[in-house]
């Protein structure tokens, strides 16, 4: 089975349609996102649309915990405060339903996915967990997670010694089976230096995994984000 992983689209529809074009032709299965449908990006309902539409398992990213919880909106800075208000206004009420529905985490094809950090985190990053309880987590027996909420791409495995880190860039590799954690970097915002839609593809069978960059319309997007009253910084960094 192939199985398409997303991540933080970030309301960002140009890219979102940009990498449903790009999967079109590869016979992809299922869909997976990893949370963060919305957020920073001017077309949040258009995107939860999307993504409903196409019938995408989805687990709760912290962007939608922000915005159908109101404690937990403290965690956010300032800026991103002001962006969940403007992203709420955008939202119909079928799409706060929805975002209230999401589980923190899904299961499929002995693959777990969550935004943050097994087993069920949201907020955590995968960049603040030390190794201890990155041998902890490979110690329970999972052999494969897929994060996000970094939009960084990365691999973290374990050698049965030793946690061993390294970025992904645009490639294909094979799972040996070790126990990893797979970060599937942004559709939306990309944050690594390269300002293309990032997904991958997983083929359950042979364990082989595409990281794709997909390019896509940014000006637009960032029009958008400017003429709908969204933060400057949403807009600059998506270069």
């Amino acid at each position: 089975m192939l199985v398409a992983i997303l991540s933080d689209i970030h309301g960002n529809i140009e890219a979102l349609d940009a990498v449903w074009l790009d999967m079109a032709p590869l016979q992809v299965e299922r869909v997976v996102c990893l949370g963060d449908v919305v957020g920073y990006g001017p077309n949040p309902e258009e995107a939860v649309i999307s993504v409903r539409e196409r019938g995408v398992l989805c687990c709760m990213g912290n962007h939608e915990l922000g915005l159908v919880n109101a404690s937990e909106r403290a965690w956010f800075n300032t800026t991103a405060q002001k962006g969940l208000g403007l992203t709420a206004s955008l939202l119909s009420s079928e799409s706060f339903q929805y975002m209230a529905s999401l589980p923190r985490f899904v299961c499929l094809a002995e693959a777990r996915f969550v935004h943050g950090f097994p087993p069920d985190s949201v907020t955590t990053y995968l960049f603040d967990v030390d190794e201890e309880e990155l041998a902890a987590w490979f110690g329970r027996g999972e052999a494969l997670t897929f994060v996000g909420h970094t939009h960084d791409l990365g691999l973290v495995s374990w050698n049965g010694t030793e946690v061993v880190r390294r970025d992904l860039v645009r490639e294909r590799f094979l799972l040996d089976g070790s126990p990893c954690l797979v970060n599937a970097g942004s559709v939306g915002q990309p944050r690594d230096g390269n300002n293309n839609a990032k997904y991958l593809i997983w083929d359950t069978k042979t364990g082989l995994i595409e990281v794709r960059f997909v390019p896509y319309d940014i000006e637009r997007t960032v029009a958008k984000i400017r003429a709908r009253g969204f933060p400057e910084y949403y807009a600059t960094r998506l270069w």
